[in-house]
């Protein structure tokens, strides 16, 4: 039986063949969507890997599993510590109250097997 790729591999799997799908059929709205949003999390004033985090706490207070992942693997890519996460995953469950624990449940998961399975 092979073995499983993980859910990071899976996921960004997915999503570049979604993103292709959409980029096949959008117009120029959609387009200049997905530049803007690239565009942001560029080096600037603010460094890539501190806006990497800001999304990742933007998207647990908005308890979106999909930004979550994406933003956890942006992060890891960034060179982010585990204890830079754990304080960008504090400030997000704080301003997003107890509900956001299954989505900090899942971004932990996700996290430990990037690192992985280091504790």
């Amino acid at each position: 039986m092979p073995k499983r790729r993980g859910a990071a591999a899976d996921f960004k799997a997915e999503r570049e063949r979604l993103n292709a799908n959409v980029m096949k059929n959008a117009g120029q709205v959609t387009k200049r969507l997905y530049s803007l949003d690239s565009q942001a999390y560029r080096d600037g004033a603010i460094p890539a890997k501190t806006k990497e985090l800001l999304g990742l706490v933007a998207s647990l207070v908005l308890r979106c599993d999909d930004c979550i992942k994406y933003h956890v693997i942006r992060c890891h890519e960034a060179g982010v510590t585990g204890k830079e996460l754990d304080e960008a995953l504090s400030v997000g469950a704080i301003v997003g109250g107890t509900i956001t624990i299954p989505h900090l449940r899942r971004a932990w998961d996700l996290w430990g097997e990037l690192e992985g399975g280091k504790e």
